[in-house]
């Protein structure tokens, strides 16, 4: 029994010693607010304050004077590219919140790119809408774990941007259409990252329409190590009987070439419904906009990380469903090849500098066939 009791208290001791340093590993800013010796220093980036430096916000004057909300936005022209930030590192931007006309030629004419440490190709490049989470240029009002919006084009961005030398952020307005825009960028400084450190990549594809045969590339081929954080994906319908949705999600990993290692077993099953689609939005998965043949659904693999050493290539069948029948054997025999309007901004962490982006697709080709 004391040789027991004693085994317990070297357990005991052992874990005492080893807690300020899982502590220190494991806790976030969020799931420790209680801690204040972090070493971090708190800034914000907007019109009021462009540089984010200590105690130069809100110099503007309007006619109330000096100070009383004399910048809070800017009209951006045709064609015109606005530097949102420009920060020295080390440091980590931990939110964005912007706004502007509820448009969806806007929100999928609005650009923005990113660009970390002095790499010279962006490693950000999406529309405004599907970046902050609204495919389609339509706003939905929800909330997940990578984006809140608000019914009048309220968009927020969640997921840390950690950075070690230089974070560069602009936006560019390719709508044709003049854009007021409001925005805020909330980042921390003194950060302590690694060189290696995961940055933020965000790309767009869009297929109108899909090949038939070929399966849609959510994210093509990436090499290196990195950590796949999921995707929104937006689908128009071409028609919307039969069922568009029967298409399986693929995720290439680390050398696998016609198979994969990541199958899924449709279409709405991989954002975490079922039978057909609902416009039900949940933390992770779901479904924000389902109107019309418009659907907006995306999956995020925060608790569930998806990680590659080598490679990555992410892909969805176009697959349809002629019928109701779900019988084993009907079911099978009623698949078929379809063709749709599909798009995808897929989000993932890797290293720089890193590969370039796969090609952007230019304004004509990002608004066709639009939200009206």
């Amino acid at each position: 029994m004391y040789r027991h009791f004693r085994t317990l208290g070297r357990c005991a001791i052992a874990l005492f010693l080893a807690a300020p340093f899982a502590l220190a590993q494991d806790n976030t800013l969020e799931e420790t607010p209680y801690l204040l010796d972090t070493g971090l220093e708190t800034r914000s980036i907007s019109f009021e304050n462009p540089t984010g430096e200590r105690g130069a916000g809100g110099k503007a004057a309007s006619p109330l004077g000096v100070g009383r909300k004399g910048a809070p936005a800017r009209r951006i022209a045709p064609g015109e590219e606005v530097q949102l930030c420009d920060i020295e590192g080390p440091g980590t931007i931990r939110h964005i919140w912007l706004t502007t006309y509820t448009s969806p030629m806007m929100l999928r004419g609005g650009v923005i790119r990113a660009w970390w440490d002095g790499q010279e190709h962006p490693s950000i490049e999406a529309p405004l809408g599907d970046f902050f989470g609204v495919s389609h240029g339509k706003t939905v009002a929800y909330e997940s774990a990578v984006h809140s919006v608000g019914e009048r084009t309220a968009l927020n961005f969640w997921l840390p941007m950690p950075f070690t030398k230089r974070a560069r952020i602009t936006f560019t307005n390719e709508s044709g259409i003049e854009m007021p825009v409001f925005y805020q960028i909330d980042y921390t400084i003194k950060d302590t990252h690694p060189a290696d450190v995961g940055r933020m990549h965000v790309s767009f594809r869009r297929e109108n329409l899909t090949t038939l045969g070929k399966d849609f590339e959510i994210l093509p081929a990436r090499s290196g190590k990195g950590r796949f954080i999921g995707c929104l994906i937006g689908i128009r319908a071409i028609e919307l009987k039969p069922w568009w949705g029967e298409g399986e999600i693929k995720m290439y990993l680390d050398g696998d070439k016609e198979f994969a290692t990541l199958v899924g077993t449709g279409s709405e099953d991989y954002v975490g419904l079922s039978f057909g689609i609902q416009a039900t939005p949940y933390r992770y998965h779901g479904c924000a906009l389902n109107e019309k043949g418009f659907v907006t659904m995306y999956r995020w693999h925060l608790p569930d990380p998806i990680y590659w050493k080598e490679n990555i290539r992410v892909t969805m069948q176009q697959i349809g469903h002629k019928g109701t029948d779900m019988t084993p054997g009907q079911y099978m025999n009623q698949l078929y090849e379809r063709q749709d309007d599909w798009s995808a901004a897929a989000f993932w962490y890797e290293p720089v500098p890193s590969t370039p982006l796969p090609p952007f697709p230019v304004a004509a080709e990002r608004t066709k066939d639009i939200w009206k």
